[in-house]
């Protein structure tokens, strides 16, 4: 079973990993930001070599982001998104692990589960 973690953050804080250019990330003493940096690095390990990693990527900054639309079939592209919310699309992992509860067990081993909204688990579907 796949599923997508999104993981979202402050474009005024924008960095990867994302937890530590929070507010909170930085109040941190270095070493607890270490041990967070190292958390991450051995989840990314442990789930590569059980072969339940597809990808993690971080992303670019909102600001380096276009949006395409067509209407009537004229292509608009526009620099964006440039939404309301506080966070954005900082980055994605997409997992293939056995149960529902596997892939919560892995977003709240994410360091970024502890700061701002948290980390989005989303089940991929496929095309029928």
């Amino acid at each position: 079973m796949k599923y997508v973690l999104l993981i979202h953050s402050n474009p005024i804080t924008w960095g990867h990993p994302s937890f530590l250019y929070t507010e909170e990330g930085q109040r941190l003493p270095a070493k607890a930001r270490d041990a967070l940096a190292a958390q991450l690095e051995k989840l990314l390990t442990e789930l590569s070599d059980s072969g339940e990693l597809v990808v993690a990527q971080p992303l670019e900054p909102p600001a380096r982001t276009k949006v395409v639309r067509v209407r009537k079939g004229v292509r608009a592209t526009t620099d964006g998104p440039y939404s309301e919310a506080k966070e954005q699309l900082a980055g994605v992992f997409v997992i293939d692990v056995a149960t529902p509860e596997r892939a919560e067990e892995i977003a709240a081993t994410i360091p970024e589960a502890e700061f701002g909204s948290g980390v989005e688990l989303r089940p991929v579907s496929t095309f029928e």
